[in-house]
């Protein structure tokens, strides 16, 4: 547990939240700045970050808990769909350095949009360029 961490305050029950599942290891709450109303956070009750830095083992177990709301919101809340999302640093947006996945119901209508306007590559050979470099990294 981190003590200056907001999540963790939360998954030790030193701050209040409104949770919809727990388990030993992971965690879900409502956002209290939902994009959408429902709108989810999962966490493990540990604390890490970034998600580089997270045991596979830890990783499967907050995956499972995603997968388990987001057919609790199409189920319970009649979600059309559902967004989810998962940022890690400041420039990707991440605002808690704690891992957390949003997961986000869609309804017709939401008032939600996108987050992102697809770009493109130059051209095949910078495409191909960039996946050689992360094939490279990935060994």
């Amino acid at each position: 547990m981190s003590a200056d961490c907001v999540f963790c305050k939360i998954a030790g029950n030193v701050l209040p939240s409104t949770k919809v599942y727990e388990d030993r290891d992971t965690l879900a709450f409502l956002d209290v700045g939902p994009v959408v109303k429902g709108h989810v956070l999962v966490i493990p009750r540990q604390h890490y970050d970034p998600i580089t830095g997270a045991p596979p083992e830890v990783l499967q177990k907050l995956i499972v808990v995603v997968q388990k709301v987001a057919r609790a919101l199409i189920r319970g809340l009649g979600a059309g769909g559902v967004n989810i999302s998962q940022a890690n640093g400041r420039l990707a947006g991440q605002v808690v350095p704690h891992i957390h996945f949003h997961v986000i119901p869609r309804f017709e209508g939401d008032g939600h949009a996108r987050n992102w306007v697809p770009k493109q590559y130059e051209n095949p050979q910078e495409m191909g360029q960039f996946g050689g470099k992360i094939r490279d990294a990935l060994g």
